[in-house]
């Protein structure tokens, strides 16, 4: 066996090994009850690794500090060693994480816990951090222009920009920093909306939207619901009331429930039992309407019936798309806007590369891609393995995997103390071009995640080893 052979083994060993970790922690093992997080797992550290040198070299550039963004640059460096320049570009100096950044509305963390740097990369990693935000992209010439008007040119590019939120409903990106916060984007929204929470009289009206899918997070919304609603009733009284406006249809006109995207079996557990009274779970709603003074909030159900009501507190969780999709987006302007209504970008998913014309070599991972898989945290690691893998193959002249698989978990809070989990693993199909939830070991037609029985405490014990083990891996 060659040497580019036995490195491209190890690192498909590697890879496996490192999502077997993670998913591995889904549901089986227990954990200590003091196993938390502090958040900054990217300070700076004086070891730095020394890579392996593999003869490959060459210009990689990954524009997004996040979940897909930094694990991308972390294992660019693990998997293609020593020769490669890699740099990130960034504007911010912290990240903060969306993964568990519900429990700051009812208390449980604080923004700051979930912070986390990117000091590792540099010392440990030997990659180039960049403090600025990309403009445009020269996919000719391969360059990108940025917000301090220098010139960074790349042979590869990895784009992890995340998502950017529409004006909807009748508000403003002001009414969502200021007034009506979405928190979707964990940072001062979050902060706000907790303080609007916390402020609420007894017995108040909290209101909630959830877009239509696709959206960052699919059981995210759900989980917020359930843990306003242990708040309000904990605090606020048993009054308390959970309106959760949801622009999905149900697929069985007879259950309301079926508009759940994810984890439907543990959220109409939540809101018929564990928080009945206090969520009024109504899909399918349509003609949205918020004011951000009054913030009474105006809609439609879906028999048809309009309905007005004044919350004390509302959160819209508005439609989003890729960042830079936007008309005047640096994403469309490059042509890499392709997917869904120009609001996605398309890519090839054995190699996430794009599939827009003139873009060789630009990948596109996370949140921003469609590709199949659901836009999660956990998600976003996986893509940027399989991306980084396949980079590394095409520098050492070879095609990428022909059947890659990728594996998504993650654990929904329920109360206070309890949480729910899903886990699925994702295989190529061949026929459609996309990963499809396997079963049984391959491709199944119609196969679903798995989703926990019940919730329990040992199952949110067991979410916050899952969290620091994920984040570890991205920013450690």
């Amino acid at each position: 066996m060659t040497q580019a052979h036995n490195t491209l083994a190890r690192r498909r060993w590697l890879m496996l090994a490192g999502a077997s970790a993670i998913t591995a922690l889904v549901p089986t093992l227990g954990w200590s009850d003091g196993d938390e997080d502090e958040g900054d797992s990217g300070s700076s550290s004086t070891t730095a690794i020394s890579p392996a040198a593999t003869g490959l070299t060459g210009r990689m550039v990954v524009v997004g500090g996040g979940m897909a963004g930094v694990t991308a640059a972390k294992y660019l460096r693990l998997w293609g060693g020593s020769g490669l320049t890699i740099t990130l570009v960034e504007p911010a100096t912290t990240y903060v994480s969306n993964i568990m950044s519900n429990l700051v509305l009812n208390g449980s963390r604080t923004v700051t816990s979930l912070g986390y740097t990117h000091g590792n990369l540099t010392s440990k990693y030997g990659v180039n951090v960049v403090r600025a935000s990309l403009t445009a992209i020269d996919t000719a010439n391969k360059s990108l222009t940025l917000s301090d008007g220098a010139s960074l040119p790349y042979d590869r590019l990895v784009l992890a920009p995340g998502v950017e939120f529409e004006d909807a409903y009748g508000l403003t990106q002001t009414d969502y920093e200021t007034r009506t916060p979405h928190a979707w984007r964990a940072g001062p929204q979050t902060q706000l909306l907790r303080d609007q929470l916390a402020a609420m009289p007894s017995n108040g009206t909290f209101v909630m939207t959830i877009p239509k899918a696709p959206y960052r997070c699919p059981p995210g919304p759900y989980e917020r619901a359930c843990l306003v609603a242990d708040f309000l009733k904990t605090h606020k009284g048993a009054g308390s009331k959970v309106i959760v406006l949801d622009e999905n249809f149900p697929t069985d006109a007879a259950n309301p429930y079926t508009a759940i995207q994810a984890e439907a079996h543990s959220f109409t557990q939540a809101y018929t039992v564990t928080h009945a009274g206090v969520v009024d779970y109504q899909p399918g709603v349509t003609d949205i309407a918020i004011d951000p003074v009054t913030k009474a909030v105006s809609y439609t159900d879906r028999m048809g019936v309009p309905h007005t009501v004044t919350p004390q507190v509302v959160n819209p969780i508005p439609p989003h798309r890729a960042t830079g999709s936007s008309a005047t987006g640096w994403l469309t302007q490059a042509g890499l806007a392709n997917g869904a209504s120009g609001k996605w970008a398309l890519v090839n998913v054995l190699s996430f590369e794009s599939t827009a014309a003139g873009a060789t070599g630009v990948h596109v991972i996370g949140d921003a891609s469609q590709c199949g898989l659901p836009k999660a945290g956990h998600v976003a690691n996986q893509e940027a393995k399989i991306c980084v893998d396949a980079i590394v193959r095409a520098l050492s002249g070879q095609q990428p995997d022909p059947a890659p698989v990728a594996n998504s978990a993650c654990y929904s809070p329920i109360t206070a103390s309890t949480a729910s989990w899903l886990t699925a693993v994702y295989q190529y199909d061949s026929v459609n071009k996309k990963f499809v939830v396997a079963n049984n070991g391959g491709v199944t037609a119609g196969a679903k995640p798995v989703e926990a029985a019940s919730a329990s405490s040992q199952n949110f014990q067991q979410m916050n080893t899952w969290f620091n083990t994920l984040m570890g891996d991205a920013f450690a």
